[in-house]
């Protein structure tokens, strides 16, 4: 077993765009050999770096190539992991319980690329990547800004609202917020947002189902009180999914947010 972070190995991935290569990298995090797609620029030159949080569990929201080019295309290095348990990595996907670490443990994977100015990590997260997002801006005191798009924040509302998912979530986590409360509440990153020092930026459409537009209200209230920086893009007219290209222009403007942020 090796130290959390470092890199086992890495092979090359086919890659959509002649612009951005990509790589998928076997790392350690908690004991277990981790997968993740890392995506980085052709061109010369350090870059910011982005630790994509997918959303899903296992096949379900699984990092897709496409989608991490579109991010390296706008000049960030890209590493997503792919949590454990998935894709042949060792251990089990927790939904937001020991996996977080595979998030926590991806920045150091992401500092040690030679075109990643380590000093500016910046966390993007989509969906169930919320929660993800959340404990690593937590348990870290070295990321430059949080983009958290139609993200979870709290577990027990994900339960209440998605009836589609109670049976994964009590095969996952362990039982109901009822059966298993403190499996739950260990999994609420809200309880601990005053221990962030990233500033946040909250994107949502109003109309989302899969994750209400409630879970981001609850994260910027909470940062809010805690007195964090925190911005907020809703849009009533979306869902969980935004058109095309709606999808590529809020990338575009995101990704231009992060590189004002920490300078």
């Amino acid at each position: 077993m090796r130290e959390d972070g470092t890199v086992e190995y890495t092979r090359p991935y086919p890659s959509p765009n002649p612009n951005v290569r990509l790589r998928e990298v076997t790392y350690w995090s908690g004991g277990f050999r981790v997968k993740g797609l890392l995506a980085e620029p052709v061109a010369e030159g350090i870059r910011d770096g982005i630790v994509y949080l997918r959303g899903g569990i296992q096949h379900v929201g699984m990092v897709r190539p496409a989608r991490i080019a579109q991010f390296a295309q706008q000049g960030f290095v890209v590493f997503a992991p792919y949590y454990r348990g998935n894709r042949g990595g060792e251990g089990f996907d927790g939904f937001g319980g020991d996996d977080r670490w595979d998030a926590v443990h991806a920045v150091d994977v992401l500092k040690q690329h030679p075109k990643t100015d380590a000093s500016r990590i910046h966390l993007y997260a989509f969906s169930r990547g919320g929660i993800m997002a959340l404990w690593t801006a937590i348990l870290r005191d070295d990321i430059t800004s949080v983009v958290n798009w139609g993200g979870v924040s709290d577990i027990v509302f994900t339960y209440k609202e998605r009836k589609d998912l109670r049976r994964m979530m009590k095969r996952v986590i362990g039982g109901s917020p009822n059966s298993a409360p403190e499996e739950y509440r260990e999994r609420t990153a809200l309880f601990h947002v005053d221990r962030i020092e990233a500033p946040f930026l909250l994107i949502h459409g109003r109309m989302d189902e899969n994750v209400s537009l409630e879970q981001s209200l609850m994260l910027e209230e909470a940062l809010k009180e805690a007195g964090k920086p925190v911005e907020t893009w809703y849009f009533a007219e979306y869902t969980h999914h935004f058109p095309p290209a709606v999808n590529a222009r809020i990338v575009r403007d995101l990704c231009n947010w992060m590189k004002g942020k920490g300078h």
